[in-house]
């Protein structure tokens, strides 16, 4: 499926891989979604510093996709989110406790749908239109527990976290692009409140070769760093002469059970006073559904940057006890060259739950 599909699919407020649904269809309407997620996690990252604790940990998380149309071209769309903390593998090393809300999206749309293509035209906290796997960023989309290591909420080259912009997405025929602009890089999303916002353009094109086969492009350029930032250091020259570059490739295929998607990005980060940062990124995914309710999947990811390299392999095993919940048996193990825990293995359970409502008038 192309990629601006997908991101409708998901502005009106669906969670994986589920049909338009009928307050989208009528006139006006108003469209409830949720996805809830609980898991189990044991790992040797939990037992390191700063948290230095037990090597068991449980976890929730809840997404709340709420989508009001107005007109037949005309609604708002949101996803509310609220996790505990540590719930994503990269938080074992951080002493994050708790639970954090936040608001992924939240943008007024208007779309249009001719025989020959389509526009939607978004506005608000959005995405970032760089990257394919953001797009299965929800527990019931994705088929494994953890993410690729070039995706994350901390100090990721691309976060998952939201960007105050506008964006275009487009398609003709077997293509599909996309362009936005917005407040903050991908890098480093910022508050419309925050200071230091430099504007930054991401976007990409795809073409579908076939039906279930598709190759893609992306990239994003812009500002980076903020005064507060983590990695800006003293002397360091103003953020907004330091624009940081990405570029990517992603491809998809799918055909009858089987499904393989992967993406290979290269990130460039301009510094003055250090040395400038650089890594590239790839994973390779695969589900092969075995049985009418049975999965398996595995996912390989490497990076490397500045003397620094990480790979990781992940695989599971989900099973559909009804049409509403997936469980998913997970094993990751994790090797990274840096750090006193160069090689971190952690098992989970999960168990994600899919609720719905709405209410229409035509």
């Amino acid at each position: 499926m192309k990629r601006s599909a997908f991101a409708l699919v998901l502005l009106a407020g669906i969670a994986g891989n589920h049909r338009v649904v009928t307050a989208q269809e009528a006139e006006s309407g108003i469209d409830l979604r949720a996805t809830l997620s609980g898991q189990v996690v044991t790992s040797n990252g939990l037992m390191q510093p700063p948290r230095s604790g037990t090597p068991g940990s449980a976890g929730f998380r809840g997404i709340l996709y709420p989508t009001l149309k107005f007109s037949d071209h005309w609604f708002v769309s949101g996803a509310l989110q609220l996790a505990t903390r540590p719930y994503w593998y990269e938080e074992f090393s951080s002493d994050n406790t708790g639970a954090k809300g936040a608001v992924l999206q939240a943008a007024l749309n208007y779309s249009r749908v001719a025989d020959k293509g389509s526009i939607l035209v978004r506005a608000g906290q959005l995405p970032t239109a760089f990257g394919a796997f953001l797009l299965r960023y929800d527990d019931s989309d994705n088929p494994l527990v953890d993410h690729p290591l070039e995706y994350g909420y901390y100090y990721a080259p691309v976060s998952w976290l939201g960007v105050a912009g506008i964006e275009a997405d487009v398609t003709r025929g077997k293509w599909d692009a996309r362009a936005q602009f917005a407040n903050s890089s991908p890098a480093n999303p910022r508050s419309i409140f925050a200071g230091d916002q430099y504007g930054n353009w991401s976007g990409g094109a795809g073409y579908t070769i076939r039906q279930g086969f598709r190759v893609g492009i992306e990239t994003y350029r812009g500002p980076f760093l903020d005064r507060k930032y983590k990695y800006y250091f003293p002397g360091e020259a103003a953020p907004n002469t330091l624009p940081a570059r990405a570029i990517g490739l992603d491809v998809s295929w799918a055909h009858r059970h089987t499904t393989m998607q992967g993406e290979v990005q290269r990130f460039g980060f301009p510094y003055k006073v250090i040395p400038s940062f650089r890594e590239w990124a790839a994973y390779a995914e695969m589900k092969q559904v075995v049985a009418p309710r049975w999965y398996i999947a595995g996912r390989l990811g490497l990076t490397q940057s500045n003397g620094m390299a990480a790979r990781n392999f992940e695989t599971a095993a989900g099973f559909r006890p009804n049409r509403f919940q997936l469980l998913k048996i997970d094993y990751e193990t994790k090797y990274q060259n840096i750090g006193s825990l160069k090689i971190e293995n952690t098992f989970a359970v999960q168990l994600v739950t899919t609720l719905h409502a709405s209410a229409s008038r035509r």
